[in-house]
């Protein structure tokens, strides 16, 4: 997590992580591809639950994951070869059962201009039959423990 008092978050206190924009992230319209902005998603989302203590060492131990059920994204500004991002990432709902939710903002420091807005909902799945499974109560410990209030939530 870095220190980013400074820039305009949604929520308190996200768990951030810095981006700089290469050429290979750009498409042919000369910006950041919308399959890069996921994978950025994907990227902070394991950092912050590893960061936690939920890692994939649990993940094995457990034989249980939190696999992701819907993504919304909304792009709002385009990012550019060069570009220093900031994103940040908060888990903002868990049901105690099977779901969880986690939202998201990306900031461009250079301008305070957030670039993207977004939230993704998970369930645990058994990871040897890839079928819903109750989430182990060290899942829903790290989840709950680690919940920012006032943001976007399971119920879309």
């Amino acid at each position: 997590m870095n220190d980013t008092p400074d820039l305009n978050w949604d929520l308190p206190t996200p768990f951030t992580l810095d981006i700089t924009v290469q050429a290979e992230d750009t498409d042919r319209l000369g910006h950041a591809n919308n399959v890069v902005y996921i994978r950025w998603l994907e990227d902070v989302s394991w950092a912050h639950i590893e960061s936690l203590g939920m890692t994939w060492a649990l993940h094995e131990e457990t034989g249980k994951a939190m696999a992701i059920t819907h993504t919304d994204v909304d792009y709002l500004a385009a990012a550019n070869r060069g570009d220093r991002l900031v994103l940040g990432t908060w888990l903002t709902d868990c049901d105690g059962r099977f779901r969880s939710a986690r939202q998201f903002q990306l900031i461009r420091p250079a301008d305070g201009k957030t670039l993207l807005r977004g939230m993704s909902t998970h369930a645990c799945v058994d990871m040897t039959s890839q079928r819903p499974s109750r989430a182990p109560k060290a899942f829903l410990d790290i989840l709950s423990g680690a919940l920012v209030a006032g943001g976007r939530g399971l119920s879309r």
